[in-house]
């Protein structure tokens, strides 16, 4: 069997490359000629067009692995089907189980690199697509925000009501501590300037206002330095930050907003969630794609095929929707982001019962 491994493995994974290679150009084909007309009156430079577009394809055979390595899968084992290969196989005492042994194999190699995309190079070209869209197709980034909310405790949250980043000055700043409902202090001030050789923030006109034993206290000064759980890099960020980190930076995000007491930390861990469960659909949908295309059909492997596109739409469907159940306060965000495997994974072995032997 170890020749017959290697010829599946090849034909696994030469099958996969081109059915990748085929859909991304498909898709970068439409997308360039719908924004031709963008890049055109913006006269965008044809090396950033390419360089869209190359992370633009990175960024789609993440998306796009469940079809490509179903379908992959369904064409291998038909075509072998069809040439009764398998008949053969298993009649020479083969089991099922060790056929399926090359498949996985080539499965877990596309699941390595696919873990390893996510983790380290996506992030990057996520941030590359980001940046060109505001650049070139936004017209390019804002420099201030306006009206900012942000936590930067577990009981303070801090308010500006413009900041500007090219000079990292923030004006009418505001930062409370409110515990169990109530007010226990806040301090106030015209102007808040980040200071790059203390790494501090400098508030000035500043106005303290601290409630103890129900009387109040007051203060006020020109200026006094104080250090927050925040800098000036946390402003501006993308909806789509958690995306544009990679695997480290993202566990090191992570922690950081936890320290800090962010809402939005969920964001983060879910993402983390999602790095380390997508290799395993590559595994998964390998399993059935083998089950469902092993026996011979009389009408060739086009039904097959085009199953196997409907079970990857319908895995990617699942997909985004348990994702956005787990954003939008699922009670077990992990549980959420896993159920598309583990339903994929019970319906394998539901499956495995009609295999032929």
């Amino acid at each position: 069997m170890k020749l017959l491994d290697k010829l599946i493995i090849k034909d696994f994974l030469k099958t996969y490359f081109f059915v990748v290679l085929m859909l991304i150009l498909v898709v970068l084909v439409l997308d360039f000629t719908e924004k031709n007309d963008k890049y055109i009156s913006n006269q965008v430079p044809a090396g950033e067009i390419l360089r869209y577009m190359g992370n633009y394809g990175l960024y789609l055979n993440n998306l796009l692995t469940p079809i490509t390595v179903f379908i992959s899968v369904i064409f291998i084992t038909s075509k072998m089907a069809g040439r009764t290969e398998i008949i053969a196989i298993l009649s020479s005492g083969v089991s099922f189980v060790r056929l399926l042994r090359p498949f996985l194999v080539g499965a877990a190699l596309i699941g390595g690199v696919s873990f390893y995309l996510n983790g380290w190079v996506l992030p990057s070209a996520t941030e590359g697509m980001t940046v060109f869209k505001m650049v070139y197709l936004e017209k390019g980034a804002p420099n201030t925000e306006q009206n900012i909310h942000i936590k930067v405790g577990d009981n303070s949250y801090a308010y500006l009501s413009r900041f500007f980043k090219t000079s990292n000055t923030g004006y009418n700043f505001t930062l409370e501590t409110i515990e169990d409902g109530k007010l226990f202090a806040k301090i106030s001030s015209d102007r808040i300037e980040w200071d790059t050789a203390k790494n501090v923030w400098t508030l000035i006109n500043w106005r303290l206002r601290e409630l103890k034993d129900r009387k109040e206290e007051w203060s006020v000064g020109e200026k006094m330095d104080t250090t927050l759980s925040i800098v000036p890099a946390d402003f501006g960020v993308p909806e789509n930050h958690h995306e544009t980190l990679k695997l480290p930076q993202l566990s090191k995000q992570i922690r950081i907003l936890e320290d800090r007491g962010a809402d939005n930390v969920e964001y983060y861990k879910i993402e983390r969630y999602v790095r380390f469960m997508s290799p395993f659909a590559a595994l998964i949908l390998t399993f059935i794609g083998v089950i469902m295309s092993a026996r011979k059909t009389r009408g060739g492997s086009g039904f097959q095929i085009a199953m196997g596109f409907l079970l990857a739409f319908v895995y990617i469907l699942l997909f985004i929707l348990s994702r956005t159940f787990a954003e939008n306060g699922a009670d077990y965000p992990i549980l959420a982001v896993w159920l598309p495997n583990i339903i994929f994974a019970l319906t394998g072995l539901v499956l495995y019962k009609t295999v032929p032997r």
